[in-house]
């Protein structure tokens, strides 16, 4: 997948435990491992803010694009 989820890199820094994170947004310790393994098909904007919020981070702190070197990932 071309969308990398860096989650983990930011609760690191920010000396956060996943569990507090999910406390402080208000979803579920599930859901969040699911984004941060990158085993999701969407996240809502609401959601990245609440991150972002508690993180002091900027999208593009938690989010990056990587993409494949093969062309799968290009429609054409």
């Amino acid at each position: 997948m071309p969308i990398i989820v860096n989650l983990d890199v930011m609760l690191a820094k920010r000396k956060m435990r996943s569990r507090e994170l999910a406390s402080r947004i208000d979803i579920s310790e599930v859901n969040l491992s699911l984004l941060k393994t990158g085993r999701v098909k969407g996240l809502r904007f609401e959601t990245l803010e609440k991150i972002c919020a508690v993180l002091e981070c900027q999208p593009g702190d938690i989010l990056e694009y990587a993409p494949e070197r093969n062309g799968d990932d290009i429609a054409g």
